[in-house]
């Protein structure tokens, strides 16, 4: 379960980096989105009150225009009817006198400033005055702020839109649209827009904000990009996990096809030495034999020829063996020898038999005590060594159950050879077996050839080294692989 984790963390972490990037690039692009609207639709409302604000300047302007050429006594009376956002309009002829005392100076500075200025401002009842001094009338309007507003043009549902639309005045807000209520404070994103209207003699400021929280994020899109990336990672790692399959299943069928001819040469080779002893024998009795009935009757011409030609083919024979044996004699791996890390070398046959450590549910451990160090190996016969001694640890450790299988590569070096130690917790090797353990064609196993093990200690003394067994003081077998080290390491290790 720990080992599934970790192969399975590289590709959860590269899901969340992914999943995570992702989710930002949608949630900006969902915010720009956004900040653009509101900022639009801000504008447009901007604008939408600035025009009103100059139409109320233009309709005093009208009205101080009209006052004086005009046969109409009081055309400012018609207006509330075009303008439902004029409630009234007060008028000051020349010699009158303004019902409010603060009107006096208002006028006086609209004299001054040569156009309209703001008069009260009520933003609790929504109104506020606009005053015009004018020759010879002045005028007043009381003006409502909501119904100044062009609904029927406005960019944004009144009721329904999260925006906040206010119109200031001396830190006095009156709410044209309350948005969605929450506070700038709140978590999420927060736009703003504030701008003064466009006209001079009324300052009001439009206020327009509106809080973002993180419901709305495209979280559908977030979790369709993580499913999607999900699937990406899916596919690639089965890709890779075929890809790497493959290559273990190449790596074995070539470890295979070596192992059966080099167990191919060591069946030869015991053959040939076999059969050898017993061809020697008959040449020597053959010839005994000749020698004895030379010294018999006169017809032993017949049988020393017949004896001669049995020495001859016995001779032939024993010349067959000898050619057999020479020719399926192992190589000399002396003129192969190459610098090989022993650490890679032992995790390589590892990769290789993942697989039947998942079934057998067994996770080697890999000791390295002292600094890393290369041996003089034959690389492929370094392998079937590793290789070989393994299957054999995984055989017998079929013999305990999977709470007990315990395997444990050991790598150390001494100050020529670097050692290769291997033990399992099987049932070990019986002290009656031990010395014979390296013999060709002797087995404890059924159906075993007893060549194995025979191979293995073959080539590792073939590379100068040796293969050693033990049985530990605790449980199971101890193999010991023991090479010369690299020459360039050896003045290095202590």
């Amino acid at each position: 379960m720990r080992s599934s984790l970790q192969r399975l963390a590289p590709w959860l972490l590269a899901w969340l980096i992914l999943t995570l990037v992702g989710a930002l690039v949608l949630a900006r692009a969902e915010l720009g989105a956004l900040r653009a609207a509101f900022e639009t639709d801000a504008r447009i409302a901007h604008r939408l009150l600035s025009q009103q604000v100059v139409q109320h300047d233009a309709v005093l302007a009208t009205l101080a225009l009209l006052s004086g050429s005009t046969t109409e006594a009081r055309p400012e009376e018609r207006l509330p009817s075009v303008y439902p956002q004029i409630l009234s309009v007060q008028r000051r002829e020349r010699d009158g006198v303004w019902a409010d005392a603060r009107l006096p100076a208002l006028e006086a500075q609209s004299r001054q400033l040569n156009r309209a200025v703001l008069g009260e401002v009520d933003l609790s009842r929504g109104r506020y005055q606009l005053v015009l001094g004018a020759e010879p009338v002045s005028y007043l309007l009381l003006i409502d702020i909501r119904s100044m507003v062009p609904w029927s043009e406005w960019p944004l549902a009144p009721d329904a839109s999260p925006v906040r639309v206010t119109l200031d005045h001396a830190g006095q807000p009156f709410v044209l649209q309350p948005g969605d209520g929450v506070r700038a404070s709140a978590s999420g994103w927060h736009f703003e827009f504030h701008k003064v209207l466009a006209a001079p003699s009324q300052p009001l400021v439009a206020n327009v904000s509106r809080h973002v929280g993180w419901g709305e994020l495209p979280w559908r899109w977030i979790v369709g990009w993580a499913f999607g990336v999900a699937v990406l990672l899916k596919g690639a790692r089965t890709l890779l996990r075929q890809r790497h399959e493959r290559r273990r299943a190449q790596e074995l069928l070539r470890l295979g096809q070596v192992a059966r001819l080099n167990t191919l040469g060591e069946l030869a080779a015991g053959m040939a030495h076999e059969l050898n002893q017993p061809l020697t024998a008959v040449l020597a009795n053959t010839q005994a034999a000749s020698r004895l009935l030379g010294d018999e009757s006169p017809d032993l011409t017949t049988v020393r020829q017949a004896m001669t030609h049995a020495v001859n083919q016995a001779r032939r024979a024993c010349e067959v063996v000898g050619r057999l044996r020479r020719a399926v004699e192992r190589p000399d791996l002396g003129d192969q020898l190459q610098p090989v890390n022993l650490e890679e070398a032992a995790r390589k046959a590892l990769y290789l038999l993942e697989p039947e450590f998942r079934r057998h549910q067994l996770t080697p451990r890999v000791e390295v005590i002292g600094p890393a160090f290369q041996v003089l190996a034959e690389p492929v016969a370094l392998e079937q060594i590793i290789h070989n001694l393994l299957m054999n640890a995984l055989q017998a450790l079929d013999t305990v159950s999977a709470s007990e299988r315990r395997l444990t590569l050991s790598l150390d070096s001494t100050a020529s050879h670097g050692c290769l130690t291997l033990r399992d917790s099987g049932p070990g090797i019986a002290p009656e077996v031990l010395p014979r353990i390296f013999e060709p064609f002797f087995t404890t196993r059924d159906g075993g050839l007893g060549l194995g093990l025979s191979l293995c200690e073959t080539l590792a003394c073939g590379m100068g080294g040796a293969l050693t067994a033990a049985t530990p003081a605790s449980r199971g077998a101890e193999f010991c692989l023991t090479l010369p080290l690299a020459p360039a390491l050896q003045s290095a290790v202590p």
